[in-house]
């Protein structure tokens, strides 16, 4: 029965990664095979393993749901107060303020805007902002392309060194397998390499200046009710509440997702008070939380859910443990090699399972590599974030 739940994992798998040629949406897939795998797991094991019943069954899959519900909440409070940022005009305040028109400088202005943002803000968003701002400035698709380029490398990079900048480094951080100083200690130059590496290279390719640009067809998202202020205001208060998210953590000892919670708290109740002010503006166009959480991908949110419980399931097997015994004896024991192939392979196919898949594989160890903040995790997380820059599949940046 193993052999089966594995094959329906690689075959539900191979669906997700090629979602762009089959044209089913990769969130449908990995709900189909949570949902397969967890019934085959409960038809089969308690019958087959001693001291397994259908009352312990449920009991770890509400176990495995409450871990993996802590990182939705954390992502859904996360993406809520982006999404905030953003419909009230608040990145603008950071774009318009990028008023060189030399190539080269633009284009390293650009990509360390990014690298930093992407440490706060989610890959996507951050490319998604700054793609708009290529579209207004950068008029030729092929020099337009190779900025689009270095902004997916910068977003990815970004990323990685920041316990809040990727899922994956997220998912490390909450189940407590790095601490976010020290990621940040150790991560931070080598990603800023990731990024300068190519960043020279590419500068090569630049010449000369942009033409200027008219500021009145650049358009603006802030809507017409909202002042420079208020925008402001909601940006510098959004971007502080996320970074202080790890601070509440180490102050507190409480788990990630209730400083999430905490903050988005303070978000609503800021624009609560602010929109009271404006009673003579039509509730329907005012961007209210409630409004901006039905804007929520929550597509996105549940393939997470699925793939992070279809994960879960073959842990509960032991296929992990097996896997990752048999990796150490493959490769002897080499973790730089380990997690170079899974930085390969995140170009590939998503990061989320593959990281999920060797928190599964390789327990945290009392001291060594395998320790908390030890150096398997830091190049976990490095290299299945950065490793998603290599081609344009490879993660969420470079889709979009």
């Amino acid at each position: 029965m193993i052999t089966t739940m594995l094959i329906l994992f690689v075959v539900g798998y191979a669906f997700i990664a090629f979602e762009h040629k089959t044209g089913i949406n990769k969130s449908a897939i990995a709900l189909l095979m949570c949902g397969i795998l967890w019934s085959i797991f409960s038809l089969e094991y308690p019958s087959a393993l001693p001291g397994l019943t259908q009352t312990t069954v449920s009991d770890e899959i509400l176990r495995h749901l409450g871990s993996t519900c802590e990182i939705l909440v954390f992502l859904i409070g996360a993406m809520t107060i982006v999404d905030l940022i953003d419909f009230h005009g608040g990145f603008e305040f950071i774009t318009r303020r990028i008023t060189t028109r030399r190539k080269v400088r633009l284009l390293w202005l650009v990509a360390l805007l990014t690298f930093f943002m992407s440490a706060l803000l989610d890959n996507m968003t951050t490319t998604i902002i700054m793609v708009m701002l290529l579209r207004k400035i950068v008029p030729t698709t092929k020099e337009r392309m190779l900025f689009a380029s270095v902004i997916v490398i910068a977003a990815n990079s970004g990323g990685a060194w920041s316990p809040i900048g990727d899922v994956t480094t997220i998912m490390l951080w909450m189940k407590g397998n790095v601490s976010s100083a020290k990621l940040i200690e150790s991560l931070l130059l080598p990603c800023l390499v990731s990024l300068v590496i190519p960043l020279v290279i590419a500068s090569r390719w630049l010449k000369g200046s942009l033409p200027e640009t008219d500021p009145a067809d650049a358009g603006s998202s802030q809507p017409d009710y909202i002042s420079d202020g208020e925008s402001r205001a909601i940006l510098f208060l959004g971007c502080a509440l996320l970074v202080a998210v790890p601070v509440f953590k180490s102050v507190t000892h409480l788990p990630p997702y209730m400083g999430m919670v905490t903050a988005l708290g303070i978000m609503w109740v800021f624009t609560e008070l602010m929109y009271r002010r404006k009673r003579n503006i039509e509730e329907s166009i005012k961007c209210r939380v409630a409004k901006v959480l039905k804007h929520i991908d929550m597509s996105t949110i549940l393939f997470f859910l699925g793939i992070l419980m279809a994960v879960s399931c073959l842990a509960e097997i032991g296929v992990l443990t097996a896997l990752g015994q048999g990796l150490n004896v493959v490769f002897d024991g080499n973790h730089y090699l380990v997690t170079g192939i899974i930085g390969v392979l995140s170009s590939i196919v998503d990061n989320v399972p593959l990281v999920a898949g060797c928190m599964g594989m390789y327990p945290v160890a009392a001291a060594g590599d395998m320790a908390v903040d030890g150096v398997f995790w830091q190049l976990l997380a490095y290299c299945a974030g950065v490793g998603g820059s290599m081609l344009i599949i490879g993660s969420a940046a470079g889709v979009v």
